[in-house]
């Protein structure tokens, strides 16, 4: 019986040195320093990692309100010219002109671009263009909850209006919030590099 457990312990051990596991815990020293070179590809490597990944979030989240935003020119388009066609708008029809509901989406159409232009503009008023944005989306959520609170029976299918483009830049700025706190990581841990010669 030991003689079996010592031979399969051997056969384990040779299967187990060979690279072909490929569901075996790495064995490598993880107290040995590494050298600058290997500090670098691996900072860099984080650095191209962290770029791509900002780039597909950045971009997703921009297709999605440009959807919104282009669902919004519909929106306009239709009130412009077969005014109170659409429902959304029509409960709308005894308080509100329909030039004043053109304009209210157009100032949606105008957050949705602010805070699209934050997402995919890289400097330092990146965030700047996302606030803006907010306190559009605030005037906007004021303004259609005003009116969908004085209507006979409060609608819940339309609450999209007023917190749609307040919506679409508070995430914008949670994104862009996450997305800025990788890189930073991403930036400290260069700072964190150490002096190694490996010899």
């Amino acid at each position: 019986m030991m003689s079996t457990m010592k031979r399969l312990a051997r056969k384990f051990k040779k299967s187990s040195d060979t690279d072909d596991d490929k569901f075996s815990l790495p064995r490598v020293d993880d107290a040995r320093p590494i050298d600058n070179r290997e500090q670098e590809e691996l900072v860099r490597s984080f650095e191209k990692a962290e770029a791509r990944q900002s780039r597909l979030w950045r971009s997703l989240f921009a297709v999605l309100l440009s959807c919104f935003a282009a669902f919004l020119i519909y929106s306009i388009y239709q009130q412009a010219y077969y005014p109170w066609e659409l429902r959304y708008h029509a409960y709308f029809m005894e308080d509100i002109d329909s030039q004043v509901i053109i304009l209210a989406d157009w100032l949606a159409v105008l957050a949705c671009l602010m805070a699209i232009v934050g997402l995919l503009y890289s400097s330092e008023h990146r965030r700047r263009w996302i606030w803006h944005s907010c306190f559009i989306g605030i005037i906007l959520a004021v303004f259609w909850l005003y009116y969908m609170l004085r209507m006979p029976k409060f609608r819940w299918d339309i609450i999209w209006l007023p917190f749609g483009p307040l919506s679409g830049a508070g995430i914008c700025l949670y994104v862009s919030h996450l997305l800025n706190e990788s890189s930073e990581e991403v930036r400290k841990l260069r700072g964190y590099m150490y002096a190694y010669k490996a010899s």
